[in-house]
């Protein structure tokens, strides 16, 4: 019994959408806010993936506009597709404009790739992720971690306590009074003390 189904032939990638994807690959991996969702997990254990998987929706955006003959995604595209990713994967919105820098980055090497000059502009980012990956990561937290955006830092003793590494001091429990059942299995039920 015979297929007559064929496997879809898939044409190996140009060697410029190759290049493009690795430079797009460093310039991910060197991204201080990616860097820290990735250590901190923020995406969950297959972070890391998610980092890959970001490169690739950026590199088939601009891969399918060459094959459409459009326009490559602009400056504004290739933000929005990064801060939706970012919120999507990894629950993180990015205030910090490091966004529109990394999306002129990447524009820039589209532009340089398609020009013949990537080569070495890939090379260079490839190092600089080199030495990204060599460091680590220092992150901050800003508040307390609530949704309120207008709050204001209000004394320096809860900052002190997030600098430090040990855990907070537990609040010793008060004993709680077990119940009492009386000979018919009847649960008592007492006054509260305090009224």
């Amino acid at each position: 019994m015979s297929s007559s189904v064929q496997p879809a032939l898939q044409t190996a990638p140009s060697p410029d959408l190759v290049l493009f994807a690795r430079g797009v690959i460093a310039l991910l991996t060197s991204w201080p806010v990616l860097r820290i969702a990735i250590a901190e997990a923020w995406g969950g254990p297959e972070s890391l993936d998610k980092r890959t998987f970001l490169a690739s929706e950026i590199v088939d955006a601009f891969e399918d506009a060459q094959k459409r003959s459009r326009t490559a995604p602009d400056l504004d595209d290739v933000e929005v597709l990064i801060l939706q990713a970012m919120a999507e994967e990894f629950n993180c919105e990015i205030e910090d404009g490091s966004s529109e820098g990394l999306a002129r980055e990447i524009v820039s090497l589209w532009k340089d790739v398609q020009e013949g000059r990537g080569v070495e502009q890939v090379e260079r980012l490839e190092g600089a992720a080199r030495q990204a990956n060599a460091s680590q990561v220092q992150s901050t937290r800003q508040g307390d971690g609530s949704d309120s955006e207008d709050e204001e830092d209000e004394g320096s003793e809860s900052d002190d306590q997030m600098e430090t590494d040990e855990p907070p001091a537990l609040v010793p429990q008060t004993p709680t009074r077990e119940p009492e059942v009386d000979e018919d299995g009847f649960t008592m039920v007492r006054r509260g003390g305090r009224r």
